[in-house]
């Protein structure tokens, strides 16, 4: 599967990407806003991002027809509220990436 990850957390998106080529999927790493995301099957999106705002970010993946796995702190809850309210496919918090990645890939 390939998976895009936008995270401008440099530690998060390292540990994403190890994480993600450890199951045996491809990962690409974007840190700012791409004028395009060309093919992937799922992104996963930081909504807390400070350097690719969430709303322009989720609707550019959507017209690409990629699944969104978007995630933010577990106390949050606004950010939360915005991946609900933007569609995005599924919702985790960051503990739910570490320890359940492969689950959360599975069910998109």
């Amino acid at each position: 599967m390939k998976v895009l990850i936008f995270e401008d957390n440099l530690m998060w998106n390292q540990r994403l990407r190890k994480t993600l080529e450890s199951l045996g999927h491809e990962a690409m790493i974007f840190t700012s806003m791409p004028d395009e995301v060309g093919e992937a099957d799922v992104a996963i999106v930081n909504l807390g991002s400070s350097t690719m705002p969430p709303e322009a970010l989720v609707s550019k993946l959507k017209v690409a027809g990629i699944r969104i796995v978007a995630h933010a702190g577990h106390k949050e809850k606004d950010l939360q509220k915005l991946g609900k309210a933007l569609g995005c496919d599924r919702l985790a918090t960051n503990s739910e990436l570490t320890f359940k990645l492969e689950d959360i890939l599975a069910a998109v």
